[in-house]
């Protein structure tokens, strides 16, 4: 067949360790044989982003603006012992912070279902999405280590000069403060996202936080949610027969235990990035878990929901064989493929993501996968095979179902 032309660049954002080896395995054997393949290429692994000063990070996210859509490998945050291993100049924040941060988006993810692969809660049926803001918290916190006694206050000085102060602890010895912040216009973003996306994939919505301890920054959440909710979405989702309802965190963990699945859950940052580890573990598996970061102004960057597997990559050096389950990885680029053809109006580049999708979770029901999924599949006669191999299985499936 003729390879399926792009008119448009994706922004493709490389990454680190062993998913910076698989992103290279999916190119090579799933896309470019179909694909002629048009991407603005951004390094971000961690030597090019301590080279650049972690300039690349921000180009990165500015093509996104100007492209609109990004496909994003995983990526590490350096802590410490990264510091010293990579010998780099500073101790560089999250990209994905930065990214989000600066496209000002929400992260949706949701797990990938496959026969043969059973939730630990027998109750859930359908996937649920974890909606997450993307911005503030503890993500662009400010720390401060206290060293002897004394009176921590919060200064707020308003443009005139006016300053407010509200103590809020005095210190009889060591200890440690944090100071968080948000924003009313990214609260706004995050609660339109939401609205916007339960409408588009017709599923019902709810909304966390816990604003009976946190009466100001909590409670902020809520009533914006409930005011734009009120004065915009509220006739749109009685007409599409869906619920949007607020409760506190607990009670929300108690009902998502609880319940078959099939709806969003929206969540600050933090608690969104907890829980939607805590989802994705439950049906299964981190690698199979999708994540999109979509904007107000409709910029879209998919990438995988986990981190770099640095254990397979130790082993990957020593040439050791490794089998690394590249699922998240393929649907971030199926996902990216797939709104940039409908954004362009290119027909066989969605059909190709619907097909290749289809064909990762085929090769598994057949009982090709990696070890990861071979260690929780209740199919018979699976059997565990190496990353290239499992890619080589699906390339197999996909070239079937393409000649139908």
């Amino acid at each position: 067949m003729e390879k399926i032309k792009m008119n448009v660049p994706l922004v493709e954002m490389d990454g680190d360790e062993m998913t910076r080896i698989i992103w290279e395995y999916i190119k090579e054997i799933l896309l470019q044989p179909y694909i002629e393949l048009k991407t603005e290429y951004y390094d971000l692994g961690l030597q090019k982003r301590d080279e650049t000063d972690d300039q690349i990070t921000v180009d990165a996210a500015l093509a996104t603006k100007k492209y609109g859509v990004a496909v994003k490998c995983a990526t590490i945050t350096p802590n410490a012992q990264r510091v010293e291993e990579y010998n780099l100049k500073e101790m560089w924040k999250s990209p994905n912070g930065t990214i989000r941060a600066i496209l000002d988006g929400t992260v949706f993810r949701a797990p990938v279902l496959v026969e043969g692969i059973k939730p630990l809660v027998t109750t859930w049926k359908k996937p649920i999405t974890i909606a997450r803001h993307a911005y503030g918290d503890i993500y662009r916190n400010v720390e401060y280590r206290v060293d002897s006694p004394g009176k921590a206050e919060l200064v707020y000085t308003d443009k005139i000069g006016k300053e407010s102060r509200q103590t809020i602890f005095d210190f009889p010895g060591k200890g440690v403060l944090m100071g968080m912040h948000n924003l009313d216009s990214s609260i706004e973003s995050f609660a339109r996202a939401c609205f916007n996306y339960a409408l588009d994939v017709k599923q019902d919505l709810w909304f966390s936080t816990k604003d009976t301890i946190s009466k100001q920054y909590d409670h902020t959440f809520k009533d914006i949610f409930q005011d734009i909710y009120d004065q915009e979405y509220k006739e749109k989702f009685e007409a599409a027969n869906l619920e949007y309802f607020y409760t506190l965190i607990d009670d929300a963990v108690a009902r998502v235990i609880r319940s078959e699945g099939g709806y969003i859950w929206a969540c600050k940052n933090y608690d969104g990035d907890v829980m939607s580890d805590m989802v994705a573990t439950a049906f299964g598996s981190l690698a199979m878990m999708t994540s999109v970061l979509v904007s107000p102004e409709g910029y879209y960057e998919y990438e995988a929901a986990h981190g770099t597997v640095t254990r397979h990559y130790y082993k990957h050096l020593q040439g050791e064989e490794t089998s690394t389950n590249p699922i998240a990885t393929i649907f971030a680029w199926t996902g990216a493929l797939r709104k940039r053809g409908e954004l362009d109006g290119l027909e066989d580049l969605v059909v190709f993501a619907d097909q290749l999708d289809k064909a990762s979770l085929q090769t598994i029901e057949e009982g090709i996968m990696t070890k990861d999924l071979a260690l929780i599949s209740e199919l018979p006669n699976k059997q565990s095979v190496t990353t290239e191999a499992f890619l080589h299985a699906i390339k197999k499936t996909l070239d079937g179902i393409r000649s139908v």
